[in-house]
């Protein structure tokens, strides 16, 4: 059995894209080891909140640590992301990423990681990374999961994940952001003087056809004092300055 020094290292250099074959000559491993490592069949048996641990399905349940991470965690599977049911009661939590958000899909590595220590892996599409992990205990911490898409359920958190959401929601709207959001510029046309005059001038979106999800959403950006409003039925606008400047500190710009 390797060491979990090893394994963890592994695991952040697959985090950052590296193939398998690298990751073993920097580890000094068989290049199956960190593809096990990677896919969640071989656990690191010595950490004791791997996946025979679950905070969540204890006999006095805790909120899952750090919260700050799960809030964001928590917005990424909120808006691009899914659990699906494999074999012998296991579970998959597929978040994907954009290839075009600089440090998303690490970011959403080490917040799947922490959140339940388990082996994460990435798979590579077309304009996309999707994040995994396996584990037994995503649906005690992703509750909303359930079969079909998002929209066509109810999506109402748990009251355990409403006081995070409370405590925590720049967490909360930047996982919700970088999944399905957007920030960029937008071009405004205004006619006077016989000419056409162009105004560009930053903003957010976000878009996601639940109206329980684009309610979560509202109901962070509102703590957090920052002003939006529908710009269409499905979806948010954020676009004063001060609001985008708001944003930006929680979110982090992006053009």
């Amino acid at each position: 059995m390797h060491p979990r020094e090893t394994v963890d290292r592994a695991l952040r250099l697959s985090a950052q894209g590296l193939s398998d074959r690298q990751i073993a000559g920097v580890c000094g491993v068989s290049a199956g080891a960190v593809r096990k490592w990677r896919t969640g069949d071989r656990r690191a048996r010595d950490d004791p909140r791997s996946s025979g641990s679950c905070v969540r399905c204890a006999r006095n349940p805790l909120p899952p640590r750090p919260p700050g991470i799960y809030a964001y965690l928590l917005g990424l599977y909120l808006g691009d992301g899914h659990v699906v049911h494999h074999r012998r009661g296991v579970y998959r939590l597929m978040i994907s990423c954009s290839a075009s958000w600089p440090g998303l899909v690490e970011a959403a590595a080490q917040a799947m990681a922490a959140v339940l220590p388990s082996a994460v892996g990435l798979l590579r599409r077309p304009g996309c990374v999707v994040v995994n992990s396996y584990s037994k205990h995503w649906p005690h911490l992703l509750p909303q999961h359930g079969p079909g898409k998002k929209h066509h359920r109810p999506i109402v958190l748990e009251p355990w994940q409403e006081h995070i959401a409370d405590v925590f929601p720049g967490d909360l709207v930047r996982g919700l952001m970088h999944s399905d959001g957007y920030r960029g510029l937008n071009r405004v046309r205004r006619h006077f003087n016989g000419r056409d005059h162009w105004y560009e001038y930053p903003r957010y979106l976000f878009k996601n056809e639940s109206a329980d999800i684009l309610r979560i959403c509202g109901e962070a950006l509102d703590r957090l004092g920052v002003a939006w409003r529908h710009s269409k039925r499905n979806e948010i606008s954020v676009a004063r300055r001060e609001a985008v400047a708001l944003l930006d500190c929680h979110v982090g710009p992006k053009t």
